[in-house]
């Protein structure tokens, strides 16, 4: 079969994904919102083979033989069982932004990968069964394939819990300007997380309040309310974050400078500044501000220590074949 090539941004969560009420088909226990980010991208090619004995995979430039060939093939072999696919994938992935740190990194490869595996099969599939399928991968990834703002429904179904877009990219220009504070893979990725987030005697009271936060920043981000979004978008990272420390075993994600980093958001933002903060499992910090604001804030956080170094992301398109 062909050769397909594909591309989807990485996203970040405004009203966030922790917890599954069905772990093997990644379906989350509450709805969440999120917005693509233009220009941090995985691409990924996908080749059927019929010849092939198994799976194989590229990453960044070095043949993989470990945990994330394992999750490519898993992923893979759910796309078989469902698509009728026949044979093994040569698999080549790369991104050009730090994997494993709260970036998303995992969102992005597998809403590629999707729409490249599909694409290389001749398969002709609506945005909803793509966004399906890609959460089966990495439930973050149903959020990567419809453009711009994106919400996530909940369900008990597999094929009702999928991504749509509620506004194009180009609708609020908002802009994420990310603190990098580390480029280490995590200790502990999001798929352990998502398994003992509901051993937290928090995460019943994060979930019960999901639907009215989300329904907050709904309606926010369509009025273009830059005060309910920031008061929303910091509590709902407080609460995932707060689920996380009291975790049985605990997850702390933060580090010292990313508390430094939240502490002086909510200054700048009493000053005048559009921006506020939010994280997802890692340390680094997403600073979700105008486009007005966003030069002041990558000024200001090119002066704090411990900032490794700053991305820039305006609101992007959602996954596509290139």
């Amino acid at each position: 079969m062909d050769t397909v090539t594909a591309r989807a941004n990485a996203n970040i969560a405004f009203i966030k994904y922790w917890g599954n009420r069905n772990e093997s088909l990644r379906l989350p226990v509450n709805s969440s919102i999120s917005m693509n980010l233009n220009g941090l991208f995985t691409e990924t090619s996908v080749t059927w083979d019929t010849a092939l004995q198994f799976d194989t995979l590229v990453l960044n430039g070095t043949a993989d033989q470990g945990k994330a060939l394992d999750r490519v093939a898993k992923h893979l072999q759910a796309l078989r069982d469902r698509l009728g696919i026949v044979g093994y994938a040569r698999v080549e992935s790369s991104n050009n932004f730090p994997m494993g740190a709260g970036i998303a990194s995992s969102a992005a490869s597998f809403a590629a990968l999707t729409v490249a595996a599909v694409g290389s099969a001749h398969l002709t599939l609506t945005e909803p069964m793509l966004s399906a399928l890609a959460r089966l991968g990495s439930g973050s990834a149903a959020r990567s394939i419809p453009t711009g703002f994106a919400e996530w429904y909940a369900s008990d179904d597999h094929d009702q819990s999928y991504a749509v877009s509620v506004a194009p990219p180009d609708y609020w220009n908002l802009v994420d300007v990310v603190a990098v504070i580390s480029g280490e893979h995590k200790p502990v990725g999001s798929t352990q997380g998502h398994q003992s987030a509901g051993s937290s005697d928090l995460q019943s009271a994060r979930v019960a309040g999901a639907s009215a936060r989300l329904e907050q920043c709904r309606k926010a981000i369509l009025e273009r309310d830059f005060g309910s979004f920031a008061e929303v978008v910091e509590l709902d990272s407080n609460l995932m974050h707060a689920v996380m420390m009291t975790s049985r075993p605990p997850l702390f994600y933060w580090l010292p400078v990313s508390l430094t980093v939240m502490k002086l958001v909510s200054e700048w933002r009493a000053e005048g500044l559009d921006v506020c903060y939010t994280l997802d499992a890692g340390p680094n910090v997403h600073c979700i501000c105008t486009q007005d604001s966003a030069d002041e804030v990558r000024s200001r956080l090119s002066n704090v220590s411990g900032v490794r170094e700053i991305l820039v992301a305006a609101p992007g398109a959602g996954a596509t074949i290139i």
